[in-house]
Protein backbone atom coordinates (compact mmCIF):
# COMPACT_ATOMS: atom_id res chain seq x y z
CA UNK A 1 0.00 0.00 0.00
CA UNK A 2 1.34 3.40 -0.88
CA UNK A 3 1.46 5.85 1.43
CA UNK A 4 -0.76 9.11 0.60
CA UNK A 5 0.62 12.08 -0.61
CA UNK A 6 -0.34 16.05 1.23
CA UNK A 7 -1.15 18.33 -1.74
CA UNK A 8 0.31 20.84 -0.55
CA UNK A 9 3.39 18.62 0.02
CA UNK A 10 3.10 17.12 -3.34
CA UNK A 11 2.95 20.81 -4.74
CA UNK A 12 5.60 21.86 -2.68
CA UNK A 13 7.91 18.64 -4.56
CA UNK A 14 7.02 19.78 -7.83
CA UNK A 15 7.85 23.41 -7.14
CA UNK A 16 11.51 21.99 -5.45
CA UNK A 17 11.86 19.87 -8.58
CA UNK A 18 11.75 23.32 -10.75
CA UNK A 19 13.77 25.22 -8.51
CA UNK A 20 16.39 22.63 -7.65
CA UNK A 21 18.48 22.49 -10.62
CA UNK A 22 21.43 20.50 -11.77
CA UNK A 23 22.59 17.86 -9.77
CA UNK A 24 23.91 14.00 -9.73
CA UNK A 25 21.71 12.74 -7.07
CA UNK A 26 20.82 9.23 -7.64
CA UNK A 27 16.58 9.33 -6.97
CA UNK A 28 16.64 7.35 -3.45
CA UNK A 29 19.46 10.51 -2.99
CA UNK A 30 17.25 12.60 -4.03
CA UNK A 31 14.37 11.72 -2.70
CA UNK A 32 16.17 12.41 0.73
CA UNK A 33 17.54 15.97 -0.45
CA UNK A 34 14.03 16.87 -1.54
CA UNK A 35 12.40 16.26 1.73
CA UNK A 36 15.02 18.09 3.88
CA UNK A 37 14.88 21.02 1.45
CA UNK A 38 10.75 20.47 1.67
CA UNK A 39 11.11 20.67 5.64
CA UNK A 40 13.36 23.78 6.02
CA UNK A 41 13.37 26.09 2.37
CA UNK A 42 16.60 26.17 2.48
CA UNK A 43 18.23 24.85 -1.17
CA UNK A 44 21.72 25.04 0.33
CA UNK A 45 20.97 21.44 1.47
CA UNK A 46 21.74 20.41 -2.02
CA UNK A 47 25.21 20.89 -1.03
CA UNK A 48 25.62 19.78 2.57
CA UNK A 49 23.78 16.28 2.59
CA UNK A 50 26.19 13.94 1.47
CA UNK A 51 25.82 9.93 1.52
CA UNK A 52 28.66 7.03 2.17
CA UNK A 53 28.61 4.06 -0.03
CA UNK A 54 25.54 1.49 0.34
CA UNK A 55 23.90 4.22 3.22
CA UNK A 56 20.54 4.10 1.98
CA UNK A 57 20.37 0.37 1.37
CA UNK A 58 21.52 -0.73 4.45
CA UNK A 59 19.10 1.90 6.24
CA UNK A 60 16.09 0.52 4.20
CA UNK A 61 16.96 -3.26 4.97
CA UNK A 62 17.08 -2.33 8.91
CA UNK A 63 13.78 -0.96 8.51
CA UNK A 64 12.52 -4.15 7.04
CA UNK A 65 13.90 -5.87 9.19
CA UNK A 66 12.66 -4.28 12.06
CA UNK A 67 15.93 -2.64 14.06
CA UNK A 68 15.31 0.18 16.35
CA UNK A 69 15.45 3.36 15.32
CA UNK A 70 17.31 5.82 18.49
CA UNK A 71 17.05 9.47 18.41
CA UNK A 72 19.39 11.55 20.47
CA UNK A 73 16.40 14.06 22.06
CA UNK A 74 12.71 13.86 21.87
CA UNK A 75 11.97 16.31 19.47
CA UNK A 76 13.60 14.16 16.21
CA UNK A 77 11.48 10.82 18.00
CA UNK A 78 8.21 13.14 17.82
CA UNK A 79 8.68 13.73 14.33
CA UNK A 80 9.58 10.63 12.97
CA UNK A 81 6.68 8.73 15.53
CA UNK A 82 3.82 9.66 13.20
CA UNK A 83 5.32 8.08 9.74
CA UNK A 84 6.61 5.31 11.43
CA UNK A 85 3.17 3.97 13.67
CA UNK A 86 1.70 3.55 10.08
CA UNK A 87 3.98 1.68 8.18
CA UNK A 88 6.62 -0.58 10.12
CA UNK A 89 6.32 0.25 14.20
CA UNK A 90 10.05 -0.31 14.60
CA UNK A 91 10.95 0.20 18.28
CA UNK A 92 11.67 4.31 19.00
CA UNK A 93 13.70 5.38 21.02
CA UNK A 94 14.61 8.74 22.56
CA UNK A 95 18.13 8.58 24.14
CA UNK A 96 17.86 11.21 26.47
CA UNK A 97 15.14 10.02 28.14
CA UNK A 98 16.55 6.48 28.91
CA UNK A 99 19.08 8.50 31.93
CA UNK A 100 17.78 10.05 34.95
CA UNK A 101 21.40 11.71 35.44
CA UNK A 102 24.56 11.38 33.36
CA UNK A 103 27.95 9.50 33.63
CA UNK A 104 30.56 12.24 34.68
CA UNK A 105 31.97 14.58 32.34
CA UNK A 106 28.86 13.55 30.13
CA UNK A 107 25.76 14.81 28.98
CA UNK A 108 22.70 13.77 29.81
CA UNK A 109 22.26 13.17 26.08
CA UNK A 110 25.52 11.69 25.90
CA UNK A 111 24.86 9.09 28.12
CA UNK A 112 21.97 7.60 27.24
CA UNK A 113 23.00 7.27 23.99
CA UNK A 114 25.64 5.05 24.82
CA UNK A 115 23.13 3.25 26.63
CA UNK A 116 21.39 2.94 23.82
CA UNK A 117 24.10 1.63 21.84
CA UNK A 118 25.40 -0.83 24.01
CA UNK A 119 21.67 -1.99 24.05
CA UNK A 120 21.13 -1.97 20.23
CA UNK A 121 24.20 -1.74 18.62
CA UNK A 122 22.99 -2.67 15.25
CA UNK A 123 20.32 0.29 15.22
CA UNK A 124 19.46 3.36 13.12
CA UNK A 125 21.19 5.93 15.26
CA UNK A 126 19.56 9.92 14.56
CA UNK A 127 21.57 12.97 15.30
CA UNK A 128 19.64 15.85 15.19
CA UNK A 129 20.98 18.09 18.53
CA UNK A 130 23.61 16.82 19.96
CA UNK A 131 27.34 16.77 18.59
CA UNK A 132 28.66 15.74 21.69
CA UNK A 133 26.31 12.32 21.52
CA UNK A 134 27.23 12.27 17.96
CA UNK A 135 30.94 12.29 19.10
CA UNK A 136 30.84 9.88 21.83
CA UNK A 137 28.87 7.46 19.67
CA UNK A 138 31.44 7.70 17.03
CA UNK A 139 33.99 7.18 19.55
CA UNK A 140 32.29 3.97 20.65
CA UNK A 141 31.76 2.31 17.10
CA UNK A 142 35.42 3.02 15.86
CA UNK A 143 36.43 -0.48 16.46
CA UNK A 144 33.84 -2.28 17.67
CA UNK A 145 33.00 -5.63 16.16
CA UNK A 146 28.91 -4.35 15.84
CA UNK A 147 28.21 -1.19 13.94
CA UNK A 148 24.81 0.41 13.68
CA UNK A 149 22.79 0.21 10.66
CA UNK A 150 22.95 3.73 9.60
CA UNK A 151 23.68 6.75 11.26
CA UNK A 152 22.31 10.31 10.68
CA UNK A 153 24.56 12.71 11.48
CA UNK A 154 22.09 16.29 11.28
CA UNK A 155 23.41 18.04 14.69
CA UNK A 156 23.09 21.91 14.47
CA UNK A 157 24.70 24.70 15.79
CA UNK A 158 28.60 26.47 16.95
CA UNK A 159 30.32 24.07 19.13
CA UNK A 160 31.75 20.77 18.56
CA UNK A 161 29.12 20.34 15.51
CA UNK A 162 31.36 20.55 12.98
CA UNK A 163 33.95 18.57 14.37
CA UNK A 164 31.42 15.85 15.56
CA UNK A 165 30.64 15.55 11.81
CA UNK A 166 33.94 15.03 10.91
CA UNK A 167 34.92 12.79 12.83
CA UNK A 168 31.79 10.93 11.66
CA UNK A 169 32.72 10.73 8.18
CA UNK A 170 35.92 9.58 9.21
CA UNK A 171 34.08 6.26 9.90
CA UNK A 172 33.28 3.24 8.46
CA UNK A 173 29.98 3.42 9.00
CA UNK A 174 27.25 3.74 7.03
CA UNK A 175 26.33 7.19 7.26
CA UNK A 176 23.93 10.02 6.09
CA UNK A 177 25.59 13.23 6.75
CA UNK A 178 24.58 16.69 6.80
CA UNK A 179 27.88 19.19 6.33
CA UNK A 180 28.72 22.12 8.13
CA UNK A 181 26.89 24.12 11.20
CA UNK A 182 23.55 23.54 9.53
CA UNK A 183 21.14 20.48 10.65
CA UNK A 184 18.53 20.19 13.82
CA UNK A 185 15.97 17.70 14.69
CA UNK A 186 13.21 18.81 11.53
CA UNK A 187 16.31 17.64 9.71
CA UNK A 188 16.86 14.98 11.11
CA UNK A 189 13.61 13.34 11.01
CA UNK A 190 12.97 14.67 7.20
CA UNK A 191 15.56 12.18 6.23
CA UNK A 192 14.57 9.15 8.30
CA UNK A 193 11.02 10.03 7.30
CA UNK A 194 12.31 10.30 3.88
CA UNK A 195 14.22 6.56 4.45
CA UNK A 196 11.14 5.25 5.77
CA UNK A 197 9.02 6.57 2.69
CA UNK A 198 11.50 4.24 0.61
CA UNK A 199 11.44 1.34 2.69
CA UNK A 200 7.68 1.08 2.57
CA UNK A 201 7.66 1.73 -1.35
CA UNK A 202 9.99 -1.02 -1.48
CA UNK A 203 8.09 -3.40 0.52
CA UNK A 204 4.92 -2.57 -0.92
CA UNK A 205 6.75 -3.33 -4.79
CA UNK A 206 7.89 -6.48 -3.18
CA UNK A 207 4.10 -7.55 -2.22
CA UNK A 208 2.57 -6.53 -5.85
CA UNK A 209 5.32 -8.54 -7.58
CA UNK A 210 4.71 -12.06 -5.15
CA UNK A 211 1.33 -11.67 -6.10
Amino acid sequence: MNLPIHPIMEQSFAVIDREIGGHEFERDEYAIVRRVIHSTADFEFKDLVKFSPNAIASGISALLEGVPIVTDVGMVKQGIAGLLSRTFNNQLISAVSQVEEPLPGRTRTETGLLKCYREFPHAIFVIGNAPTALLALCQEVRNADVKPALIIGAPVGFISVVESKTVLVQTSVHQICVEGRKGGSSVAAAIINALITLAWKAKSNSSQIQN
